[in-house]
């Protein structure tokens, strides 16, 4: 278990003792995809659904889930964010939706988590919203993008702009 941070000498789970750390910027930014059918990509671009604003819906879902990550995982700390935006781009060309989240916070601690929460809870929002149209929506490829702040500095997965 060398090397996990989650685990003590034991193997027992545990959280993070993260009282000596400083306090420094953090940044994190994730995406993530939802691939649909043709019924529900136009009824997402064109603002149709039955049950409303889609991606409006998703947006506020993604930043209520960024929020609660603690209450999520179980051995995340209870973070204060200082900033969360939830975004989606529209892929014509496969007819998916990407959505991108973005989470800053002053802390001891990073915001990774947080990022990939409000990804996964916005693309589950909008399965949740469209699955009377599309039971096969396929959501993929939720990957940190970025991570900066404290000791390991700046993560930046290759070939990736932001």
């Amino acid at each position: 278990m060398e090397g996990l941070t989650h685990f003590d000498e034991h193997g027992n789970a545990r959280m993070v003792d993260v009282g000596e750390k400083a306090v420094t910027d953090r940044i994190a930014t994730a995406h993530g995809f939802i691939h649909v059918n043709r019924e529900v990509y136009e009824a997402i671009k064109q603002g149709t659904a039955k049950k409303g604003d889609v991606l409006g819906v998703a947006r506020v879902a993604g930043i209520m889930g960024a929020k609660r990550t603690s209450d999520l995982i179980p051995l995340c700390h209870v973070l204060m964010l200082t900033k969360c935006t939830v975004d989606f781009i529209l892929h014509d060309d496969r007819r998916a939706v990407e959505a991108v989240c973005t989470v800053k916070t002053s802390g001891k601690t990073g915001v990774e988590m947080e990022a990939l929460t409000g990804v996964n809870v916005a693309l589950l929002t909008i399965y949740d919203m469209c699955k009377a149209m599309d039971r096969g929506m396929t959501m993929t490829d939720i990957t940190l993008l970025l991570k900066d702040g404290g000791k390991s500095g700046l993560y930046q997965k290759d070939g990736e702009s932001l």
